[in-house]
Formats: C-alpha cells, sequence, structure tokens
C-alpha cells in the first residue's frame, strides 16, 4: 500500500470505529447509563475506542473491531430492552453511514479517482463493521443483541463464556473463516446502496 492509500484506509477507519463507539455510548446514556459518558466514550478522540488487535485485524483482513464501550445495564429502565438497543445503536450508524457514501459516490465514481476511492474505504469499512458485529458470537454486538431476546438462562450463558467465546472469534477471524462467510453479505448490501443511489440521482 502506498502513502495515499495508508491515508484513505486510516479516514475510513475512523469513520467506522468512531461514530459505532459514540453510538453505543450516546444511546445507553440516552436510556439512562453515564457509564460511558463518565469514561470519556462519547468523545470523537479515536485513542479513546481503538483496539490494538482489531485495528491489525481490520488493516490485514478488513474485519475487525474497536474497544468495547463499558455498559451498565442495570441503569436501564428496563434491562433487556436497552441492552438491544444499545447494542444495534453502532451497527445502525455504520450503515448510515455507507449508505451515505453509497450516495455520495454515485455522481463522483470514475470522475476524481481519488474521491472514488476515499469514499470506497468509507463505504466498504462501515458495512463491514456493520455487518460483522451482526454475528452472534461474544464480544460481538449481534451476540448482546440475541442474549437480551433470548431465555435468562442462555443470556447468562453468553457472557459466562464470552472470554472463551472471544478466542474463538479471533480463531476464525485468522483463519478467513470469516471472510469467506461475510464478504459476499458485505458486497451484496453495498450493490443494494449502490443501486439505491443511482435511483435517487436519477430522481434528482
Amino acid at each position: 500500500m502506498d502513502v495515499l492509500s495508508l491515508v484513505y484506509t486510516a479516514i475510513a477507519l475512523l469513520s467506522a470505529i468512531i461514530p459505532h463507539e459514540v453510538a453505543h455510548g450516546y444511546a445507553a446514556y440516552l436510556l439512562g447509563d453515564d457509564t460511558a459518558k463518565n469514561d470519556g466514550r462519547l468523545s470523537f478522540n479515536p485513542i479513546n475506542h481503538i483496539d490494538p488487535v482489531g485495528l491489525l485485524s481490520m488493516i490485514l483482513l478488513r474485519f475487525g473491531w474497536a474497544k468495547a464501550v463499558p455498559i451498565n445495564s442495570n441503569k436501564f429502565k428496563n434491562r433487556r430492552k436497552g441492552t438491544l438497543i444499545v447494542s444495534l445503536a453502532g451497527v445502525t450508524v455504520n450503515f448510515i453511514i455507507g449508505f451515505i457514501a453509497a450516495i455520495i459516490m454515485v455522481p463522483v465514481y470514475m470522475k476524481n479517482m481519488s474521491v472514488t476511492n476515499l469514499i470506497q474505504e468509507i463505504m466498504w469499512y462501515n458495512v463491514m463493521l456493520g455487518v460483522f458485529n451482526l454475528i452472534p458470537i461474544p464480544p460481538l454486538d449481534g451476540s448482546k443483541a440475541l442474549a437480551s431476546i433470548l431465555p435468562m438462562d442462555l443470556e447468562m450463558f453468553f457472557y459466562k463464556y464470552e472470554k472463551a467465546f472471544y478466542l474463538l472469534l479471533i480463531a476464525l477471524l485468522f483463519s478467513g473463516s470469516i471472510s469467506k462467510f461475510m464478504g459476499p453479505i458485505i458486497i451484496n448490501i453495498i450493490n443494494i446502496f449502490i443501486d439505491v443511489g443511482i435511483s435517487l440521482w436519477n430522481i434528482i
């Protein structure tokens, strides 16, 4: 990768990681939990959100994660409902950013390669992070969302063995299994976003 490509990748990573984590923290704050706020996780400072292993994985494998936002679900009025909302907040923001990037890319595609490449990176990493975090394996957001709607004993199972699942996730990630499975899904979502973007620009 040349210097310009590294810059694009860095910008794209930050555009995906920071809003994702801030969304978790802000959603929790709105639901009555100020733990993330007190821990500085509502900040847009990337140092507060980057997980070294997750960042390395993103750069090398284009799949990764950020440092988990501290959440105290006991502060929610409805613990399980609050957990579900907070878990999906980051993913939702990533898909919104990815969709906006797709809309922006339509009129500039191939007209300005520098802008096109940057927007493509932003779109890819946001959709990737959104899809990746929906995998129902702890500690990813998908596992917390799933646990919040499962019977209590299964919910506790997820949390009890979270560290073991974390190692399983890393093994699957670096074996390439997740990449093979998630790649087509990400591409399909990006294609849908672009198709919608083309339709919108045709209307305009």
